[in-house]
């Protein structure tokens, strides 16, 4: 399975310097798996970022597991950021790779509270093919699932 490569220099990662204490943070959470902190960049009140204690650069490098634990500690913050701040809606959002807008290469998940014209754009150019290519998408991955 490929990999999108981690990039940053060992020892550099600031997620890293987070989960160790070495750096402080405005801690929400913390398990044995996970680490739940306010977003320096707050694009809105509230806005949480769930990261996975050991570093994984990306989505693919996290075992099962601890993909699982970052989605739980991630629903179980949102609760409480609809709680404290009620938002009127609300965005999970996790990237992989440079050309994913992935900035930080250590597994995270923003919990972000959402408001009328917030400045967050989450659209992308739709591309509408035909359904057999969808079908033969649909086949490749059927076929690499069962792998």
């Amino acid at each position: 399975m490929p990999m999108f490569i981690d990039t940053s220099p060992p020892g550099s990662c600031i997620f890293c310097k987070l989960v160790a204490k070495e750096l402080p943070a405005c801690i929400v959470f913390e398990d044995a798996q996970t680490l739940a902190f306010m977003d320096l960049g707050q694009v809105n009140p509230g806005h949480v970022l769930v990261a996975s204690k050991r570093h994984a650069a990306n989505l693919l490098a996290l075992s099962a597991d601890e993909a699982a634990a970052v989605m739980r500690t991630a629903h179980h913050v949102a609760g409480a950021v609809m709680a404290c701040f009620n938002p009127p809606g609300l965005s999970l959002l996790q990237a992989n790779g440079k050309e994913g807008d992935q900035t930080v290469f250590h597994f995270h998940m923003h919990v972000l509270p959402r408001h009328a014209n917030d400045g967050v754009a989450l659209s992308w150019p739709r591309k509408d093919p035909a359904r057999e290519l969808l079908q033969s998408y649909a086949d490749r991955l059927v076929q690499a699932l069962q792998a």
